[in-house]
């Protein structure tokens, strides 16, 4: 049967990526030490760039009323719908200046993640479930919520019929990226994941399955008899087994977290004072810029000679990176106002006060997409008088409890490390009873939950913690 070419018309929309857009998308989700790096390649780059010290003066140069300079607006949004509002301009000259079009992979494990979500091919349901997924996991690459939760929750933000099974066959997808290993539920299946991944003709790879998925344990006691016994193998066998268990990664995204064992600089400060809690910036995590007035000054307005065209493309870039700057934070601010307003029960009272709060209601609070949200919140910290947090810590799930009250997952963790804290010496809680525990404070919770938050905040089992006192 003879193919008949055609030509056919479709209407669609497409977001268009300004130079302005990218460079804003990718300041906001840049960490503060990165974003230094930024900063410092753009003065090294721009000679009408300069950063401010205490005795600088404020230099209005460069208005719009100049006729040959580029019109910056005065408020620039930095949510997801830029080309909504600002078209696309093309650049004059040749200049580019620093690269601003670098993507958030490499940057985090989450923009790691959500970089690869990016090249999937998924309804707009299951991308907001594989983006629900994604904000779930923690440094370490593992889900730190049930799927039963995180569905609950999506149910609240409008997917009605979003079950289980739906969650689990995308989450099946998503663990298929890299970092291999990551969005495992506990070891066993991260380990397991990495074992899929090698080819099928690794020595061995059969029974290092088996192990990993139900001797597990008796390999962290070394009860080699038992290994070998119930897996078939003898010594130089089991050896093996146990060296290639022992080359996979137990923390697969441990690798993409840039800030664990360096130094940390909180974006924001929050403080009590005499009319409540305040949030700032913290004026002393990045530098302040401005124009080089002595360059400027040197710029005519008619002339297009290279060398003027030189200095009237650099001021451009430097006023366009300012207000980015300011977009930024002023964003950054927003979102950390909320999130404070929203957990000032956990300033006050710590973890056990920790309220529900999920990105979808501080998207609608600030009027944002939850995707700057979630930039907005990683890899952004936030100083307290209780610690130094990561803005996505205050994010947890909501659990039912008694006469219709919520509680946070985190709340839930705190209670029962507390509980833990103070068992008996001589008989440790066990995971059922936990579970009673929490039920006579109003908390309803399954025990199968219980073990699981016991197993996040690295406690061991029951019969463990007696074996070691």
């Amino acid at each position: 049967m003879a193919m008949k070419a055609s030509l056919q018309l479709r209407v669609g929309t497409q977001l268009t990526m300004t130079p302005q857009l990218k460079q804003a998308i990718a300041l906001l989700q840049l960490s503060t030490l990165d974003l230094r790096q930024e900063i410092q390649q753009a003065l090294d780059a721009n000679p009408l760039l300069d950063q401010e010290d205490e005795f600088s003066e404020q230099v209005a140069v460069a208005t719009p009323e100049d006729g040959w300079a580029e019109h910056i607006p005065t408020e620039l949004s930095v949510d997801s719908d830029w080309s909504d509002t600002y078209q696309d301009t093309p650049r004059t000259g040749g200049a580019e200046g620093p690269d601003f079009d670098r993507q958030s992979a490499g940057q985090s494990l989450h923009g790691h993640l959500l970089w690869q979500l990016a090249m999937l091919d998924l309804s707009a349901d299951d991308h907001l479930i594989a983006e629900t997924l994604i904000d779930a996991v923690d440094a370490n690459g593992y889900l730190t919520h049930s799927l039963d939760e995180m569905r609950d929750g999506l149910r609240r933000q409008g997917l009605a019929e979003v079950d289980t099974a739906r969650m689990e066959r995308v989450l099946s997808r998503l663990q298929q990226f890299e970092p291999t290993g990551a969005f495992a539920r506990d070891l066993g299946e991260c380990l397991t994941l990495q074992l899929d991944a090698l080819p099928e003709a690794t020595p061995l790879l059969m029974p290092a399955r088996r192990l990993v998925r139900q001797f597990l344990p008796a390999l962290g006691q070394h009860d080699s008899r038992l290994l070998k016994r119930r897996l078939g193998l003898d010594d130089a066998a089991l050896d093996a087994v146990t060296k290639l268990i022992q080359s996979l990664d137990p923390r697969p995204g441990s690798a993409f977290d840039s800030v664990t064992g360096g130094h940390v600089i909180p974006d924001l400060l929050a403080r009590r004072g005499e009319h409540g809690w305040q949030l700032e910036l913290n004026p002393d995590a990045l530098p302040r810029l401005r124009i080089q007035p002595d360059y400027a000054g040197l710029i005519k307005r008619a002339d297009n000679s290279q060398d003027n065209r030189f200095l009237k493309d650099h001021l451009q870039q430097a006023r366009w990176l300012i207000k980015s700057l300011s977009s930024r934070n002023d964003t950054l601010l927003r979102v950390g106002r909320e999130i404070v307003a929203r957990q000032l029960d956990f300033l006050e009272r710590g973890e056990e006060a920790m309220q529900p709060l999920v990105l979808a209601d501080i998207a609608a609070a600030v009027d944002m997409h939850e995707s700057t949200v979630s930039r907005v919140t990683t890899q952004k910290y936030l100083h307290t008088p209780r610690g130094l947090f990561e803005l996505k810590y205050f994010f947890s799930s909501q659990l039912g409890g008694k006469d219709e009250s919520t509680h946070s997952s985190t709340a839930i963790r705190a209670r029962i490390k507390k509980f833990v804290e103070q068992e008996p010496t001589g008989k440790p809680l066990s995971d059922s009873r936990l579970t009673t525990l929490l039920d006579d404070a109003g908390i309803q919770v399954a025990r199968r939950t219980v073990a699981k938050y016991r197993e996040a905040l690295g406690i061991p089992s029951s019969s463990e913690r007696r074996r070691r006192r």
